[in-house]
């Protein structure tokens, strides 16, 4: 149903159409998502192997496998963390080569650009080796800790 409002009709409250309690039916109140059954230990390790290979992209799916399932499983738990410390380091480095490189490059008249594009494939190189590394040790059964990675999610 359409309704419209003329020119010059002011909206009161008495021609303003009824809203939660008001209308007579009951709000109805919060109730929180149940949460996730717990992850067999194939599904855990699949999951947490997952975590890892998501890195190969950047740090959004090891970010939001750990999110999902770090409640669920605890080897996802564990291993989403380490992948996802190692991605976001990844990421820092990156952004501090950009900044650090193009001051250098300015500096030096376009002579350091040529380092910073060997760096930022180096650390693309090394985060791709070692996501997959990751993935193929925990796929494995075991547990995977990145050589260097800085500890922001405990």
């Amino acid at each position: 149903m359409r309704t419209s409002i003329s020119k010059g009709t002011t909206m009161t409250d008495s021609n303003l159409p009824p809203q939660g309690t008001a209308s007579g039916q009951p709000q109805q109140p919060y109730t929180p998502a149940a949460p996730g059954a717990p992850l067999s230990p194939a599904e855990d390790k699949q999951w947490a192997s997952f975590a890892h290979f998501g890195g190969v992209l950047s740090f959004v799916p090891p970010l939001i496998i750990w999110l999902i399932f770090k409640d669920r499983g605890s080897l996802t738990n564990q291993e989403g963390k380490e992948s996802l410390n190692f991605q976001i380091t990844i990421a820092i480095a990156h952004v501090a080569n950009l900044i650090l490189g193009s001051i250098l490059t300015v500096v030096t008249f376009g002579l350091w650009g040529f380092a910073q594009v060997l760096i930022s494939t180096a650390l693309w190189v090394v985060g791709i080796v070692l996501a997959i590394i990751g993935g193929i040790k925990v796929n494995g059964g075991g547990t995977y800790r990145y050589p260097f990675a800085l500890r922001l999610i405990k």
